[in-house]
């Protein structure tokens, strides 16, 4: 039969009662699936005229021993090097050393959906998504194409979607505004990015909730995660034409530190008035004056259970999730109130 049209994986396990990993495995011949499960995935694929993409199932087959990274923040953000954004080289690297230790190599691919694509970007053996998007194209395609992958960080549009891993951001996030209070702040604000993805999303809901408990109108401002440095100073002047809070919490280090520079221009004292932190710690935040609180992630803790979890599911179609692991808070001179 010839493959019906439009017909995708996701038709044919929903037909068969199983998962799209179990699908794939089941046509390439992979995993430990149950001749009974690949038989009515087979039955479920010619009752729907559904044919796997013949090259990328036979360079699948067998394992090529290697991973692809997607990292869709950089991807969003147009820019693979951004000047002193440097989470995403240490994620890359140290995910790199852990894949090798593992006998993977790893490569980094950019946007899926963007000419041109890698000629092997469908032959990897599964990948690690970085930072998904609400209705993520990227993981559509993944899905449309059978191919296995894992996620650092949930997907916001598949509440049902385990098979993820990142720190734990609502607890982070509680984190720094007991910080702050503990440190006399009462009004505080957020500087919000604009990707839609669980980073932004878990601080948010818990700065709302965190409002909501203390009787205090929140204060949101949305600034695009690529306007950088003068983003952060566009975001501080319009908090201060607001008026001035207690506190400012920023979801990248560059916006902190462009915001704090606004603070002190208008004279006011970091943090003796107005306290600055960031979600994110990077250069912008180490070597501003005073030095920015932020978090430092834990990309070592968070790759090891991201391989774990990708190379269970290339062994057995399935894994077990999410896993959390905890970023750690670096409290600087921009909240330490003597």
């Amino acid at each position: 039969m010839a493959r019906g049209k439009g017909v995708t994986i996701r038709d044919v396990a929903r037909r068969a009662g199983v998962s799209i990993t179990a699908v794939s495995h089941s046509l390439n011949g992979k995993g430990t699936i149950s001749e009974e499960t690949r038989a009515r995935v087979k039955a479920a694929a010619d009752e729907l005229g559904y044919q796997a993409d013949a090259f990328a199932r036979g360079m699948r087959q067998g394992s090529i021993g290697a991973i692809g990274l997607v990292m869709r923040s950089l991807d969003a953000l147009g820019d693979y090097t951004p000047a002193g954004v440097d989470v995403f080289e240490r994620f890359a690297g140290i995910l790199s050393s852990r894949a090798l230790a593992r006998g993977l190599s790893l490569t980094l691919v950019p946007d899926l959906t963007r000419s041109p694509v890698p000629p092997l970007a469908f032959s990897m053996d599964g990948y690690v998504i970085m930072s998904p998007n609400a209705q993520d194209p990227v993981i559509d395609l993944l899905d449309r194409r059978g191919i296995p992958y894992v996620c650092y960080g949930k997907l916001l549009d598949k509440p049902d979607f385990t098979r993820w891993s990142s720190e734990d951001d609502p607890l982070a996030a509680r984190q720094i505004l007991a910080h702050f209070e503990a440190a006399g702040a009462r009004e505080i604000v957020l500087v919000s990015g604009t990707d839609r993805n669980a980073w932004n999303a878990d601080f948010l809901q818990e700065y709302l909730s965190w409002c909501e408990r203390h009787g205090v109108t929140p204060r949101v401002y949305e600034q695009s995660e690529r306007s950088g440095l003068d983003g952060g100073r566009d975001a501080g002047l319009r908090i201060l034409a607001d008026g001035v809070p207690e506190a400012v919490f920023c979801m990248t280090g560059r916006h902190a530190a462009g915001v704090q520079q606004e603070v002190l221009a208008a004279g006011l004292a970091v943090p003796g008035q107005v306290m600055i932190a960031a979600a994110s710690d990077s250069e912008h935040a180490r070597s501003s004056r005073p030095a920015i609180t932020a978090f430092e992630l834990n990309p070592a803790g968070t790759a090891d259970l991201l391989l774990d979890m990708l190379q269970e599911l290339l062994k057995t179609g399935e894994t077990m999730g999410p896993r959390l692991t905890r970023a750690r808070l670096r409290p600087r001179a921009s909240t330490r109130k003597d």
